[in-house]
């Protein structure tokens, strides 16, 4: 667990990025089991990977996909309560997760663009302070675990709104502490070693609270605050190793 947390502290995440695509055959094979079941593939496992910069959350890391509890509690939602793999769609992916992006790019219904300013794997290198996309464009937008890394969080959040269609929604997560009435924010703070003390991990620059809800929807955004675990069955939240505490903020425009 020491070592599995050492490595995400000090390899940029870019390389991390290719590097799992060698590791994740290995640990598929090693972690195969029946307690626990990644209903992104459906593939079953014994337990999941420990997780996180700082205090690291047991069974979190799915071996197969890579996917983390928020990514499983997205991939239910969009399967269990929208259109998304069914309708045609235009949707751009900000920072798209690997447990995503070739399922995605798979879905003929879907035009899937994905983008960002460091990650290899994307279509578009773009800066999400000035996306090279027109107004209205977009169907769907993800951006997930991006917005704590912004200084001018709300300029981005001004941007997605932008490009995104009337009546077209987006998923936009975030880590959130929810004892927070207010987002804790000090811009003085720019080491790493102090940002992960003070913002959980080594490039945030904020920990958000509650009312991180209320600065998407000073943008203009409309925002339903999905409890979805509240509809799955307890046996189901186990079994996918979902976290009860995530919040699913759904935008729309």
């Amino acid at each position: 667990m020491n070592l599995f947390k050492s490595i995400l502290n000090t390899i940029p995440r870019p390389y991390l990025i290719k590097l799992s695509y060698w590791v994740r055959p290995f640990l598929n094979l090693y972690y195969k089991g029946t307690t626990f079941e990644d209903p992104i593939d459906g593939k079953k496992f014994r337990k999941l990977l420990p997780y996180g910069y700082g205090k690291q959350r047991e069974n979190a890391l799915s071996p197969s996909t890579l996917s983390l509890e928020r990514h499983r509690l997205m991939w239910l939602y969009l399967k269990n309560e929208t259109d998304f793999f069914t309708a045609q769609k235009k949707v751009l992916h900000i920072a798209p997760e690997q447990c995503f992006i070739k399922r995605f790019k798979k879905l003929k219904n879907l035009e899937y663009i994905t983008a960002d300013l460091y990650s290899p794997i994307v279509d578009v290198k773009a800066d999400i302070l000035d996306l090279p996309f027109a107004d209205n464009s977009f169907d769907v937008i993800f951006c997930n675990h991006v917005l704590e890394h912004i200084i001018d969080d709300k300029k981005a959040m001004q941007e997605l709104y932008r490009v995104l269609k009337p009546k077209g929604f987006g998923i936009f997560q975030i880590p959130q502490d929810l004892n927070l009435e207010k987002t804790y924010e000090d811009f003085s703070i720019t080491s790493p070693e102090e940002r992960s003390k003070h913002f959980g991990q080594y490039d945030h620059v904020r920990v958000y609270g509650k009312d991180y809800f209320d600065r998407l929807r000073s943008v203009g955004f409309k925002v339903e605050e999905v409890s979805y675990t509240e509809k799955i069955a307890e046996k189901l939240t186990k079994k996918y190793c979902l976290s009860k505490n995530e919040i699913l903020p759904v935008c729309y425009k």
